[in-house]
């Protein structure tokens, strides 16, 4: 089976990124350059001013210049420091929309197989907090980087060249011990980060887990397990930031401790030079103003290489997720036309999940003709819904299994092969949107009429009527302001409203009462006469009109025929029958 690779994503990198705003970065960078250069000139002239003040030559006029250049110097680096910062703090901020909307995308493309390994609080993280350190890393980080670089060779320049090469050389000895410093330290922060992150990855998969579970926990009253358990976590994520930040607090104590030393060999032995008159005053208040600007790039190499190892974690951690192939892709030759014929063939199809190694499905075999209803009935657990999830692609099943048309299903495309399908699951997920939008999420159309008809045809428009927004009410997340049968209704339409080739309805009417199902389940047949419907159900009333039905127990079909004709067999379905029936005696007699 020959995949289109295409499609498949090759290997995903940040790179494309700082190319596509490299001229950002290059603007960017000149403007600081500029502004280094700037700051430079203002030592200069305080020692100039210093040594005037002691000569004869200086007059009102020449200070009163000195002051102006000053404050012009200073106008310009504010221009300058406006410049870098929109470039390249604006650059960064564009970057990490782009990967986000990079992330998105790429999740929007992976299989359930993906989802079922990772969970939903780990991926907000990803989102969240390590997008955030790889911002930080390629705006502040990668300036600050530059900046350190740039003005420390700089500074060094001007102090070798302008005041005094033994003078510099002693008062700088201590300040590459900062660097040094805090490059040991980089390897231990990404390790510590790294961690943090996925702690709080934890902490926010657990939150978003009793958000979604809120009605389990009080049902089961529940609470205060419930917030035990997250107070470890918490704690867990504290430590894991604690381990983090004791590592940040030793870097700048150690710089400043060091700073200190370089402005105290300054000021002794660049005083010493200057009561022996080797520099004068000026250079010496020069000096000292370089050897301030000085401390900074060695503090900004500390705090860099911080942002650095942190971002390169995230960085790290998001790669790993970028770089995940997308399990259903289409074959290089797939056909994206719409499929016309609705025959469906199941030829010895038998399925084991990934990681697992107990069949899930065992040689099914199966024929639907086009305009016929399938029934399936089975316990919990058979295989039911993952037949389904195979014919639509969820997971692959193995060449040659599934056939619609008396093709291949892999001879169309995964686009083109759902699209001809509506499909009502188990777990009827509904958007915190209007009723209307989640009605309408398939066809993306202000179709009014078809909307209504579709949820009459649910047999859902007159409790929809009754709410006071009507259709434009919040169902809220995930429906939670609706009944379990009002949502069924409303995927039912939903799935309707595009008037699919085939509509699979795995236990959609479970939640509704028998003459609301017999109501859908006849308005279904009587719209659907040429197109196919497969009903996965556990009541018989509601399979029992189907053309044809097959009981499956363990992965198969133990069982096949109409509800006539299981029923003369007197086997497992003529036994559900019997129950069922039972049961419904003893509950109206109750």
């Amino acid at each position: 089976m020959k995949k289109n690779t295409d499609k498949i994503n090759k290997g995903w990198s940040i790179r494309k990124h700082l190319v596509r705003y490299r001229y950002h970065f290059i603007l960017g960078l000149i403007a600081l350059v500029i502004v280094d250069l700037l700051q430079l000139r203002v030592p200069l002239i305080t020692g100039r001013v210093t040594d005037g003040l002691s000569s004869p030559d200086m007059t009102i006029a020449i200070l009163r210049g000195e002051v102006l250049l000053i404050l012009i110097i200073g106008g310009s680096i504010a221009v300058g420091r406006f410049i870098w910062r929109y470039f390249i703090f604006g650059a960064s901020r564009k970057i990490e929309a782009l990967i986000r909307a990079d992330y998105f995308r790429h999740l929007e493309t992976l299989s359930m197989t993906f989802y079922n390994k990772n969970k939903t609080g780990d991926l907000m993280a990803y989102a969240t907090n390590d997008l955030n350190a790889i911002r930080m890393m390629v705006g502040p980080g990668l300036l600050m980087a530059f900046d350190a670089l740039v003005l420390t060779v700089l500074v060094l320049y001007q102090m070798l060249t302008t005041i005094n090469v033994q003078l510099t050389l002693v008062a700088i000895i201590p300040l590459p011990l900062i660097a040094g410093g805090s490059m040991l330290l980089g390897r231990s922060i990404r390790n510590r980060f790294r961690s943090k992150q996925e702690a709080f990855a934890g902490m926010s998969d657990m939150v978003q887990e009793n958000i979604s579970g809120i009605r389990v926990i009080k049902s089961y009253v529940q609470e205060i397990k419930e917030i035990r358990a997250f107070n470890i976590k918490n704690r867990h994520n504290y430590d894991m930031n604690l381990r983090v930040i004791r590592l940040q607090a030793l870097m700048m104590p150690l710089a400043m401790m060091i700073s200190g030393l370089s402005i105290a060999i300054a000021l002794g032995y660049g005083g010493y030079m200057t009561m022996i008159g080797k520099i004068t005053l000026g250079d010496f208040v020069a000096f000292i103003q370089y050897i301030m600007m000085m401390i900074w790039p060695m503090i900004a190499m500390g705090w860099c290489i911080n942002i650095m190892s942190q971002g390169n974690a995230s960085l790290t951690r998001l790669t790993n997720i970028m770089n995940q192939k997308p399990g259903i892709i289409d074959l290089e030759d797939a056909s994206n036309d719409s499929i016309k014929e609705a025959t469906l063939e199941f030829k010895h199809l038998s399925y084991t999940y990934p990681g697992t190694d107990t069949p899930v499905l065992k040689d099914i075999n199966l024929t639907v003709n086009k305009g016929e209803t399938l029934g399936i009935i089975g316990k919990t657990g058979c295989g039911k819904t993952t037949l389904m999830n195979l014919l639509v692609r969820l997971y692959n099943p193995p060449e040659g299994t599934i056939a619609i048309g008396g093709h291949d299903i892999y001879h169309w495309t995964v686009k083109s092969l759902r699209r001809s399908f509506g499909y009502v699951p188990q777990d009827n997920f509904l958007f915190s949107d209007t009723i209307f939008n989640n009605i309408n999420f398939v066809k993306n159309k202000d179709l009014n009429k078809d909307v209504v008809d579709s949820a009459t045809l649910a047999d859902v428009h007159a409790n929809i009527e009754d709410f006071t927004h009507g259709y434009d009410t919040i169902v809220g997340e995930r429906g939670v302001t609706l009944s379990g049968g009002q949502k069924q209704r409303i995927s039912i339409a939903r799935a309707h409203l595009i008037d699919p080739l085939f509509l699979v309805l795995d236990d959609a009417v479970s939640a509704v009462d028998t003459k609301t199902e017999e109501s859908i389940l006849s308005a279904l047949k009587t719209s659907r006469t040429d197109k196919t419907t497969i009903i996965i159900a556990h009541r018989i009333s509601t399979i029992q009109d189907a053309n044809q039905i097959i009981v499956m127990d363990e992965g198969r079909i133990i069982e096949q025929g109409n509800h006539d004709a299981l029923m003369n067999l007197k086997g497992t379905y003529y036994k559900l029958v019997q129950k069922q029936q039972l049961e419904k005696i003893i509950g109206e007699q109750e």
